[in-house]
């Protein structure tokens, strides 16, 4: 994955839009802190960058896993799925 950001505004967009803090990755998902702590021990998501309490998340790869989350949610809760639009 190649970015090419050529001004200083670029990033600074880049950065506000497509890079995602811990919580924010947490709310997309729809799960628990210790849920993102444990795919991330687990290797199913990598924060981009990790500073000492925080960790950074690329958008695209929170999208990628909440896709797989909804999928997995419907096939073992498929009880949950049918009553999310009542």
């Amino acid at each position: 994955m190649r970015y090419d950001l050529k001004s200083r505004q670029e990033v600074e967009d880049f950065i506000r839009n497509e890079v995602l803090t811990a919580p924010e990755a947490i709310e997309i998902l729809g799960i628990t802190r210790a849920r993102m702590s444990q795919l991330i021990k687990q290797g199913k998501i990598t924060p981009v960058k990790k500073l000492d309490k925080v960790s950074l998340f690329l958008r695209a790869d929170v999208e990628e896993k909440r896709k797989e989350l909804v999928a997995l949610r419907e096939k073992y809760q498929p009880y949950n799925s049918e009553n999310e639009d009542e």
